[in-house]
């Protein structure tokens, strides 16, 4: 219970880097340094300049990447396991126990990245910042182009199979269970399905 409780608190704001990066690691599970993953990222089309300073852009960038890897961690757990290191990350499954050990150990990286005060910027910024990721995000995997509309809180409500009354954190928890379920990239998802539940993502985020 300790280990949920912790895993719960990662974090409150949706960094929609870790679905391009999930991507990318079920393609290529192993052999990944965060510069050569952030290359990769930038060949793709997801990861914009952030900063007109060159050490300033560079750090944004990492952080933005270190912060998506840790929550990524978070919602694979316990199927799969994210490693974390700047210069190994790779998907892993199948570790049995020795999951347990990773995931409860102190990492002061993580408390670190996964804390959005340490990106040097005021939460509205933030926001903007990454709802311009996700708007990139949503062009990459197909999103329908759909009227104003046509995507009401009550259908994507129902797209999730939630009722008026669900919290925030309940909406989150239903998108990335949600999202894994349906994934193009997961031998049983559905690119569809997936699109229409990115489409809900975005009216039930905002």
């Amino acid at each position: 219970m300790q280990q949920n409780c912790c895993l719960a608190n990662i974090a409150e704001i949706e960094n929609p880097l870790l679905w391009p990066i999930l991507e990318v690691l079920r393609r290529q599970p192993t052999g990944w340094k965060v510069h050569t993953l952030a290359s990769e990222l930038i060949d793709l089309e997801l990861m914009p300049q952030l900063d007109e300073r060159a050490d300033k852009d560079l750090f944004k960038r990492n952080f933005l990447m270190m912060n998506a890897l840790y929550q990524l961690q978070e919602t694979l757990y316990p199927d799969h396991y994210v490693q974390v290191e700047a210069m190994d990350i790779a998907l892993l499954s199948g570790w049995g126990r020795r999951l347990d050990l990773s995931v409860e150990s102190v990492d002061p990286l993580r408390d670190y990245y996964t804390q959005w005060t340490n990106y040097e910027a005021e939460h509205g910024e933030i926001r903007r910042l990454l709802d311009e990721f996700w708007t990139r995000y949503r062009d990459y995997v197909g999103s329908e182009k759909l009227k104003v509309g046509d995507v009401t809180r009550d259908k994507a409500l129902r797209v999730f199979e939630l009722d008026e009354g669900a919290s925030d954190i309940e909406i989150r928890k239903r998108w990335r269970k949600l999202a894994l379920k349906w994934h193009p990239d997961r031998q049983s998802g559905n690119t569809a399905h997936f699109r229409l539940v990115c489409e809900a993502w975005n009216v039930l985020r905002a």
